[in-house]
Protein backbone atom coordinates (compact mmCIF):
# COMPACT_ATOMS: atom_id res chain seq x y z
CA UNK A 1 0.00 0.00 0.00
CA UNK A 2 1.05 3.36 -1.10
CA UNK A 3 2.06 5.70 1.58
CA UNK A 4 0.74 9.37 1.97
CA UNK A 5 3.54 11.48 1.69
CA UNK A 6 1.53 14.92 2.22
CA UNK A 7 -1.65 15.92 3.62
CA UNK A 8 -3.72 18.93 1.60
CA UNK A 9 -6.22 20.64 2.25
CA UNK A 10 -8.43 22.54 -0.16
CA UNK A 11 -8.80 25.95 -0.53
CA UNK A 12 -12.05 25.73 1.09
CA UNK A 13 -10.65 24.58 3.73
CA UNK A 14 -8.00 27.38 4.65
CA UNK A 15 -9.11 29.10 8.04
CA UNK A 16 -11.54 32.00 7.84
CA UNK A 17 -10.24 33.56 10.66
CA UNK A 18 -6.71 33.88 12.85
CA UNK A 19 -6.19 33.07 16.58
CA UNK A 20 -5.51 35.25 18.82
CA UNK A 21 -3.25 34.11 22.20
CA UNK A 22 -3.40 37.29 24.28
CA UNK A 23 -7.00 36.16 25.50
CA UNK A 24 -5.52 32.93 26.43
CA UNK A 25 -2.37 33.66 28.09
CA UNK A 26 -2.30 32.04 32.20
CA UNK A 27 -1.37 35.92 33.02
CA UNK A 28 -2.87 38.92 31.52
CA UNK A 29 -0.23 40.64 28.58
CA UNK A 30 2.25 43.79 30.08
CA UNK A 31 1.09 46.92 27.94
CA UNK A 32 3.75 48.58 25.86
CA UNK A 33 5.08 51.79 27.61
CA UNK A 34 6.35 55.10 26.57
CA UNK A 35 9.42 56.80 28.05
CA UNK A 36 7.31 58.48 30.80
CA UNK A 37 6.79 54.90 31.84
CA UNK A 38 2.81 55.02 31.29
CA UNK A 39 0.99 52.47 28.73
CA UNK A 40 1.12 54.04 25.63
CA UNK A 41 -2.18 54.61 23.50
CA UNK A 42 -3.55 53.74 20.48
CA UNK A 43 -2.98 57.04 19.12
CA UNK A 44 0.58 57.41 20.05
CA UNK A 45 1.00 54.50 17.36
CA UNK A 46 -0.95 56.45 14.79
CA UNK A 47 2.35 58.17 13.15
CA UNK A 48 3.88 54.52 13.05
CA UNK A 49 1.07 51.90 11.92
CA UNK A 50 -2.58 52.16 10.57
CA UNK A 51 -5.33 52.44 12.65
CA UNK A 52 -6.98 49.24 11.96
CA UNK A 53 -3.90 46.87 12.30
CA UNK A 54 -2.76 48.97 16.10
CA UNK A 55 -6.58 47.37 16.98
CA UNK A 56 -5.44 43.92 16.18
CA UNK A 57 -2.71 44.66 18.44
CA UNK A 58 -4.50 45.44 21.14
CA UNK A 59 -7.02 42.91 20.48
CA UNK A 60 -8.97 40.70 23.27
CA UNK A 61 -10.49 39.05 20.67
CA UNK A 62 -9.93 35.17 20.45
CA UNK A 63 -10.70 34.99 16.66
CA UNK A 64 -10.37 37.96 14.33
CA UNK A 65 -11.60 37.18 10.72
CA UNK A 66 -9.88 37.28 7.35
CA UNK A 67 -10.75 39.56 5.09
CA UNK A 68 -11.70 37.73 2.19
CA UNK A 69 -9.23 39.68 -0.47
CA UNK A 70 -6.65 38.75 1.65
CA UNK A 71 -7.42 34.81 1.97
CA UNK A 72 -7.92 35.17 -2.30
CA UNK A 73 -4.02 36.61 -2.26
CA UNK A 74 -3.17 33.98 0.14
CA UNK A 75 -4.26 31.35 -1.97
CA UNK A 76 -1.45 31.83 -4.14
CA UNK A 77 -0.14 29.31 -2.81
CA UNK A 78 -2.02 28.46 0.63
CA UNK A 79 -3.19 26.16 2.14
CA UNK A 80 -0.02 25.06 2.58
CA UNK A 81 1.13 21.40 2.49
CA UNK A 82 2.03 19.37 5.61
CA UNK A 83 4.28 16.51 4.80
CA UNK A 84 5.48 13.19 6.95
CA UNK A 85 9.30 13.46 6.60
CA UNK A 86 9.48 9.59 6.40
CA UNK A 87 12.98 9.66 4.32
CA UNK A 88 14.38 11.63 7.55
CA UNK A 89 12.48 9.38 9.84
CA UNK A 90 14.36 6.27 8.17
CA UNK A 91 17.68 8.00 8.57
CA UNK A 92 17.74 8.41 12.30
CA UNK A 93 15.88 4.84 12.64
CA UNK A 94 13.51 6.25 14.57
CA UNK A 95 10.40 5.12 16.30
CA UNK A 96 9.14 9.20 16.18
CA UNK A 97 6.53 9.83 13.54
CA UNK A 98 8.26 13.61 12.10
CA UNK A 99 5.93 16.00 9.56
CA UNK A 100 6.93 19.26 8.78
CA UNK A 101 4.32 22.36 7.64
CA UNK A 102 5.81 23.70 4.15
CA UNK A 103 6.49 27.57 4.52
CA UNK A 104 8.71 26.91 1.64
CA UNK A 105 6.33 27.13 -1.06
CA UNK A 106 5.06 30.43 -1.19
CA UNK A 107 6.21 33.12 -3.69
CA UNK A 108 8.96 35.16 -1.67
CA UNK A 109 10.29 31.30 -0.32
CA UNK A 110 9.19 31.58 3.51
CA UNK A 111 6.18 32.52 5.93
CA UNK A 112 6.76 35.95 5.87
CA UNK A 113 4.05 36.69 2.70
CA UNK A 114 1.43 35.27 5.68
CA UNK A 115 1.65 38.97 7.69
CA UNK A 116 3.04 40.90 4.66
CA UNK A 117 -0.18 40.35 2.68
CA UNK A 118 -2.53 41.31 4.94
CA UNK A 119 -0.36 44.22 6.64
CA UNK A 120 -0.38 45.80 2.89
CA UNK A 121 -4.15 45.50 2.38
CA UNK A 122 -5.03 47.03 5.75
CA UNK A 123 -2.24 49.89 5.02
CA UNK A 124 -3.82 50.29 2.10
CA UNK A 125 -7.44 50.77 3.39
CA UNK A 126 -5.98 53.23 5.57
CA UNK A 127 -4.95 55.09 2.55
CA UNK A 128 -1.37 54.95 2.86
CA UNK A 129 0.95 54.96 -0.20
CA UNK A 130 4.31 54.01 1.28
CA UNK A 131 5.59 51.40 3.45
CA UNK A 132 9.28 50.98 5.15
CA UNK A 133 10.62 48.48 6.94
CA UNK A 134 13.29 46.56 8.12
CA UNK A 135 14.83 42.79 7.08
CA UNK A 136 17.65 40.51 8.39
CA UNK A 137 18.56 37.59 6.16
CA UNK A 138 15.79 39.45 3.26
CA UNK A 139 13.36 37.19 3.77
CA UNK A 140 10.67 39.63 5.25
CA UNK A 141 11.74 42.78 3.21
CA UNK A 142 11.05 40.11 -0.15
CA UNK A 143 7.57 39.45 1.24
CA UNK A 144 6.76 43.45 1.69
CA UNK A 145 7.83 44.06 -1.81
CA UNK A 146 6.00 41.18 -2.81
CA UNK A 147 3.00 41.88 -1.07
CA UNK A 148 2.81 45.76 -2.23
CA UNK A 149 3.10 44.47 -5.79
CA UNK A 150 0.11 41.91 -5.50
CA UNK A 151 -2.07 44.85 -3.62
CA UNK A 152 -0.62 47.60 -5.75
CA UNK A 153 -0.73 51.51 -5.00
CA UNK A 154 1.72 51.27 -2.24
CA UNK A 155 5.29 51.74 -2.48
CA UNK A 156 8.23 49.79 -0.29
CA UNK A 157 11.80 50.95 1.15
CA UNK A 158 13.40 48.13 3.12
CA UNK A 159 16.54 48.20 5.60
CA UNK A 160 18.92 45.41 5.27
CA UNK A 161 20.81 44.53 7.93
CA UNK A 162 24.55 45.24 6.39
CA UNK A 163 25.95 41.81 6.79
CA UNK A 164 23.10 39.88 5.11
CA UNK A 165 23.20 42.64 2.71
CA UNK A 166 26.53 41.36 1.37
CA UNK A 167 26.06 38.03 2.03
CA UNK A 168 23.08 37.68 0.13
CA UNK A 169 23.10 40.43 -3.14
CA UNK A 170 20.05 37.85 -5.14
CA UNK A 171 17.77 38.94 -1.87
CA UNK A 172 17.69 42.69 -2.95
CA UNK A 173 17.75 41.63 -6.91
CA UNK A 174 14.03 39.86 -5.59
CA UNK A 175 12.81 43.03 -3.95
CA UNK A 176 13.79 45.24 -7.04
CA UNK A 177 12.40 42.55 -8.94
CA UNK A 178 8.73 42.68 -7.49
CA UNK A 179 9.41 46.81 -6.98
CA UNK A 180 11.00 47.47 -3.57
CA UNK A 181 13.92 49.19 -3.07
CA UNK A 182 16.65 47.82 -0.60
CA UNK A 183 19.37 49.69 1.17
CA UNK A 184 21.84 48.69 3.36
CA UNK A 185 21.60 49.16 7.11
CA UNK A 186 23.27 51.48 8.66
CA UNK A 187 22.59 53.65 6.13
CA UNK A 188 23.21 57.56 5.50
CA UNK A 189 19.61 58.25 4.58
CA UNK A 190 18.05 58.54 8.12
CA UNK A 191 20.26 60.43 11.59
CA UNK A 192 19.74 56.88 13.34
CA UNK A 193 22.18 55.45 10.84
CA UNK A 194 24.42 58.53 10.72
CA UNK A 195 25.14 58.05 14.35
CA UNK A 196 25.74 54.38 14.30
CA UNK A 197 28.24 54.88 11.50
CA UNK A 198 30.32 57.69 13.03
CA UNK A 199 30.20 55.40 16.55
CA UNK A 200 30.98 51.94 14.54
CA UNK A 201 32.09 52.58 11.10
CA UNK A 202 32.27 48.75 10.40
CA UNK A 203 29.24 47.69 12.27
CA UNK A 204 28.00 44.54 10.28
CA UNK A 205 24.35 46.23 11.28
CA UNK A 206 21.49 44.51 13.21
CA UNK A 207 17.75 44.13 13.27
CA UNK A 208 17.28 46.50 15.96
CA UNK A 209 19.33 49.11 14.09
CA UNK A 210 17.42 48.66 10.78
CA UNK A 211 14.31 48.97 12.81
CA UNK A 212 15.46 52.95 14.21
CA UNK A 213 16.20 53.44 10.77
CA UNK A 214 13.19 52.38 9.16
CA UNK A 215 10.66 53.76 11.60
CA UNK A 216 12.45 57.33 11.25
CA UNK A 217 11.90 57.25 7.35
CA UNK A 218 7.91 56.77 8.29
CA UNK A 219 7.55 59.45 11.15
CA UNK A 220 9.55 61.98 9.46
CA UNK A 221 7.88 61.90 6.01
CA UNK A 222 5.88 65.51 5.66
CA UNK A 223 3.46 63.82 4.27
CA UNK A 224 2.12 61.79 6.64
CA UNK A 225 1.06 58.86 3.64
CA UNK A 226 3.71 56.74 5.01
CA UNK A 227 3.46 53.70 7.99
CA UNK A 228 6.02 51.39 8.97
CA UNK A 229 5.98 47.70 8.91
CA UNK A 230 7.42 45.35 10.95
CA UNK A 231 7.71 41.51 9.97
CA UNK A 232 7.55 40.11 13.65
CA UNK A 233 7.73 40.53 17.24
CA UNK A 234 4.32 42.29 17.29
CA UNK A 235 1.23 40.97 18.18
CA UNK A 236 -0.55 41.37 15.06
CA UNK A 237 2.03 39.88 13.05
CA UNK A 238 1.79 36.46 15.18
CA UNK A 239 -1.74 36.78 14.40
CA UNK A 240 -1.50 36.50 11.28
CA UNK A 241 1.06 33.68 11.34
CA UNK A 242 -1.67 31.33 13.05
CA UNK A 243 -2.88 30.51 10.07
CA UNK A 244 -0.31 27.79 9.58
CA UNK A 245 -0.74 26.10 12.95
CA UNK A 246 -4.51 26.59 12.33
CA UNK A 247 -4.10 24.38 8.78
CA UNK A 248 -1.89 21.99 10.28
CA UNK A 249 -4.59 21.48 13.24
CA UNK A 250 -6.93 20.31 10.35
CA UNK A 251 -4.71 18.22 8.45
CA UNK A 252 -3.80 16.19 11.46
CA UNK A 253 -7.92 15.30 11.52
CA UNK A 254 -7.40 14.23 8.61
CA UNK A 255 -5.30 11.17 9.50
CA UNK A 256 -7.06 10.81 12.76
CA UNK A 257 -4.30 12.75 14.55
CA UNK A 258 -5.30 15.24 17.36
CA UNK A 259 -2.44 16.88 18.36
CA UNK A 260 1.58 16.35 18.32
CA UNK A 261 3.25 15.08 20.73
CA UNK A 262 6.05 18.07 19.85
CA UNK A 263 5.70 21.32 18.25
CA UNK A 264 8.85 22.92 17.22
CA UNK A 265 9.94 26.55 15.25
CA UNK A 266 12.97 28.47 15.25
CA UNK A 267 13.08 31.54 17.23
CA UNK A 268 14.14 35.05 16.20
CA UNK A 269 11.44 37.54 16.79
CA UNK A 270 8.48 35.05 17.09
CA UNK A 271 6.89 34.96 14.06
CA UNK A 272 7.46 31.28 12.23
CA UNK A 273 7.34 30.11 16.04
CA UNK A 274 4.27 31.54 16.82
CA UNK A 275 2.54 30.31 14.00
CA UNK A 276 2.92 26.91 14.32
CA UNK A 277 2.82 27.02 17.99
CA UNK A 278 0.18 29.39 19.29
CA UNK A 279 -2.73 27.11 18.00
CA UNK A 280 -1.44 24.20 20.12
CA UNK A 281 -1.11 26.04 22.92
CA UNK A 282 -4.85 27.23 22.88
CA UNK A 283 -4.87 22.95 22.88
CA UNK A 284 -2.30 22.83 25.60
CA UNK A 285 -4.21 25.88 27.98
CA UNK A 286 -7.10 23.38 27.52
CA UNK A 287 -5.49 20.68 29.29
CA UNK A 288 -3.86 18.98 26.41
CA UNK A 289 -0.05 17.74 26.58
CA UNK A 290 2.07 18.91 23.90
CA UNK A 291 5.85 20.26 23.94
CA UNK A 292 6.31 23.19 22.60
CA UNK A 293 10.09 24.04 21.75
CA UNK A 294 11.25 27.58 20.53
CA UNK A 295 14.59 26.91 18.78
CA UNK A 296 17.31 29.68 18.94
CA UNK A 297 21.04 30.32 17.68
CA UNK A 298 23.61 29.67 20.87
CA UNK A 299 25.13 33.34 19.25
CA UNK A 300 21.76 35.23 20.01
CA UNK A 301 19.89 33.12 23.14
CA UNK A 302 17.47 35.84 23.59
CA UNK A 303 14.80 33.41 25.37
CA UNK A 304 17.89 31.34 26.77
CA UNK A 305 20.18 33.93 28.81
CA UNK A 306 17.91 37.14 28.20
CA UNK A 307 15.95 38.56 30.64
CA UNK A 308 12.28 38.98 30.94
CA UNK A 309 12.19 42.84 31.26
CA UNK A 310 10.82 46.35 29.30
CA UNK A 311 13.36 47.30 26.67
CA UNK A 312 12.99 48.92 23.53
CA UNK A 313 12.70 47.37 20.00
CA UNK A 314 15.51 49.31 18.37
CA UNK A 315 18.75 50.64 19.25
CA UNK A 316 17.88 54.61 18.36
CA UNK A 317 14.88 53.83 21.34
CA UNK A 318 12.41 55.13 18.92
CA UNK A 319 9.97 52.52 19.57
CA UNK A 320 7.89 51.73 22.63
CA UNK A 321 8.73 49.93 25.58
CA UNK A 322 8.04 46.01 25.00
CA UNK A 323 7.50 43.79 28.19
CA UNK A 324 9.98 41.01 26.13
CA UNK A 325 12.65 38.62 27.26
CA UNK A 326 15.67 40.58 25.72
CA UNK A 327 19.59 40.96 24.96
CA UNK A 328 19.44 44.48 25.21
CA UNK A 329 18.60 46.78 22.16
CA UNK A 330 22.58 48.12 21.70
CA UNK A 331 23.08 44.02 21.78
CA UNK A 332 24.69 43.65 17.93
CA UNK A 333 25.18 39.26 17.54
CA UNK A 334 27.86 37.54 15.86
CA UNK A 335 27.40 37.76 11.50
CA UNK A 336 26.04 34.21 11.72
CA UNK A 337 24.18 33.07 8.82
CA UNK A 338 20.56 32.59 10.13
CA UNK A 339 19.89 36.21 9.48
CA UNK A 340 16.17 36.74 10.67
CA UNK A 341 17.15 34.88 14.24
CA UNK A 342 19.59 37.96 15.01
CA UNK A 343 17.30 39.96 16.83
CA UNK A 344 17.68 41.10 20.47
CA UNK A 345 14.40 41.03 21.62
CA UNK A 346 11.39 38.28 21.31
CA UNK A 347 7.52 39.05 20.81
CA UNK A 348 6.00 39.84 24.01
CA UNK A 349 3.53 37.33 23.54
CA UNK A 350 6.12 34.55 22.86
CA UNK A 351 7.80 35.59 25.80
CA UNK A 352 4.94 35.45 27.71
CA UNK A 353 3.88 31.94 26.65
CA UNK A 354 7.84 31.09 28.13
CA UNK A 355 6.95 32.88 31.55
CA UNK A 356 3.53 30.82 31.42
CA UNK A 357 5.31 27.64 31.14
CA UNK A 358 3.64 27.15 27.38
CA UNK A 359 6.57 26.60 25.78
CA UNK A 360 10.40 25.97 26.48
CA UNK A 361 13.85 26.98 24.48
CA UNK A 362 16.54 25.53 23.25
CA UNK A 363 19.82 27.20 22.10
CA UNK A 364 21.83 25.09 19.39
CA UNK A 365 25.08 26.12 18.09
CA UNK A 366 25.00 26.89 13.76
CA UNK A 367 27.16 23.48 12.86
CA UNK A 368 24.64 21.21 14.50
CA UNK A 369 22.19 23.39 12.39
CA UNK A 370 23.44 23.23 9.27
CA UNK A 371 24.49 19.31 9.71
CA UNK A 372 21.22 19.14 10.45
CA UNK A 373 20.52 20.94 7.02
CA UNK A 374 22.43 18.92 5.12
CA UNK A 375 20.51 15.62 6.14
CA UNK A 376 17.06 17.36 5.90
CA UNK A 377 18.50 18.03 2.28
CA UNK A 378 19.79 14.96 1.29
CA UNK A 379 16.95 13.00 2.63
CA UNK A 380 13.77 15.03 2.37
CA UNK A 381 15.49 17.10 -0.58
CA UNK A 382 14.21 20.78 0.26
CA UNK A 383 17.04 22.89 1.26
CA UNK A 384 16.18 24.74 4.66
CA UNK A 385 16.87 28.34 5.14
CA UNK A 386 19.22 28.55 8.07
CA UNK A 387 17.24 29.61 10.43
CA UNK A 388 14.82 26.60 9.72
CA UNK A 389 17.27 24.46 10.38
CA UNK A 390 17.09 25.11 13.92
CA UNK A 391 13.87 23.42 14.61
CA UNK A 392 15.51 20.56 11.79
CA UNK A 393 18.16 20.28 14.46
CA UNK A 394 15.52 20.60 17.38
CA UNK A 395 12.94 17.78 15.91
CA UNK A 396 16.12 15.63 15.35
CA UNK A 397 17.18 15.68 18.90
CA UNK A 398 13.65 14.96 19.79
CA UNK A 399 13.58 12.01 17.54
CA UNK A 400 16.72 10.65 18.87
CA UNK A 401 14.91 11.10 21.94
CA UNK A 402 12.42 9.39 21.31
CA UNK A 403 14.75 6.59 19.61
CA UNK A 404 16.24 5.97 22.90
CA UNK A 405 13.08 6.08 25.08
CA UNK A 406 11.45 3.29 22.49
CA UNK A 407 8.03 6.02 22.12
CA UNK A 408 6.67 6.68 18.90
CA UNK A 409 5.70 10.43 19.16
CA UNK A 410 4.49 12.82 16.55
CA UNK A 411 6.61 15.50 16.04
CA UNK A 412 5.45 18.74 14.33
CA UNK A 413 7.80 20.93 13.12
CA UNK A 414 8.06 23.97 10.77
CA UNK A 415 10.05 24.90 7.92
CA UNK A 416 10.15 28.47 8.12
CA UNK A 417 12.04 28.69 4.42
CA UNK A 418 13.81 27.25 1.87
CA UNK A 419 17.79 28.39 1.81
CA UNK A 420 17.86 28.60 -2.13
CA UNK A 421 19.24 32.19 -1.53
CA UNK A 422 21.31 31.02 1.38
CA UNK A 423 24.17 28.80 -0.03
CA UNK A 424 27.09 30.43 0.66
CA UNK A 425 26.14 29.57 4.20
CA UNK A 426 25.77 25.86 3.52
CA UNK A 427 29.45 26.55 0.79
CA UNK A 428 31.27 27.58 4.17
CA UNK A 429 29.97 25.00 6.63
CA UNK A 430 31.18 22.59 3.95
CA UNK A 431 34.06 24.17 3.15
CA UNK A 432 34.94 24.45 7.19
CA UNK A 433 34.93 27.99 7.44
CA UNK A 434 32.48 28.34 9.92
CA UNK A 435 32.43 28.38 13.44
CA UNK A 436 30.28 28.29 16.71
CA UNK A 437 30.29 31.23 18.38
CA UNK A 438 28.65 31.63 21.98
CA UNK A 439 27.96 35.58 23.52
CA UNK A 440 30.18 35.94 26.43
CA UNK A 441 28.67 36.13 29.93
CA UNK A 442 30.02 39.47 30.49
CA UNK A 443 29.23 40.96 27.22
CA UNK A 444 25.53 39.95 27.58
CA UNK A 445 25.80 41.89 30.91
CA UNK A 446 26.89 45.02 29.66
CA UNK A 447 24.20 45.14 27.21
CA UNK A 448 22.18 44.61 29.70
CA UNK A 449 22.95 46.71 32.15
CA UNK A 450 22.00 49.70 29.86
CA UNK A 451 18.34 48.92 31.01
CA UNK A 452 19.08 49.74 34.85
CA UNK A 453 16.11 52.12 35.54
CA UNK A 454 13.55 50.89 33.37
CA UNK A 455 10.17 49.21 34.87
CA UNK A 456 9.79 45.81 35.19
CA UNK A 457 6.87 43.24 33.79
CA UNK A 458 5.08 41.66 36.16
Amino acid sequence: MARQKKIFLDESEMPKQWYNLAPDLLTPLNPPLGPDGNPVSPEALAPVFPMNLIEQEVSQERWIDIPEEVRQILMQWRPSPLIRAYELEEALGTPAKIYYKNESVSPAGSHKPNTAVPQAWYNKQFGIKKLTTETGAGQWGSALSYACAQIGGIECKVFMVRVSFDQKPFRKIMMQTWGGQCVPSPSMETQAGRDILAQFPDTPGSLGIAISEAVEAAVTDPTGQTRYALGSVLNHVMLHQTIIGLEAKKQFAKIGIKNPDVVIGCCGGGSNFAGISFPFMYEKVNGANIQIIGAEPFSCPTLTKGKFVYDHGDVAKMTPLLPMHSLGHDFIPAPIHAGGLRYHGMSPLVSAALRDGLMEAQAIHQSECFEAGLLFAKTEGIIPAPESTHAIASAIREALKAKEEGKEKVILFNLSGNGVMDLLGYDKYMSGQLTDYEYPEHEIEASMSKLNGLPLPK
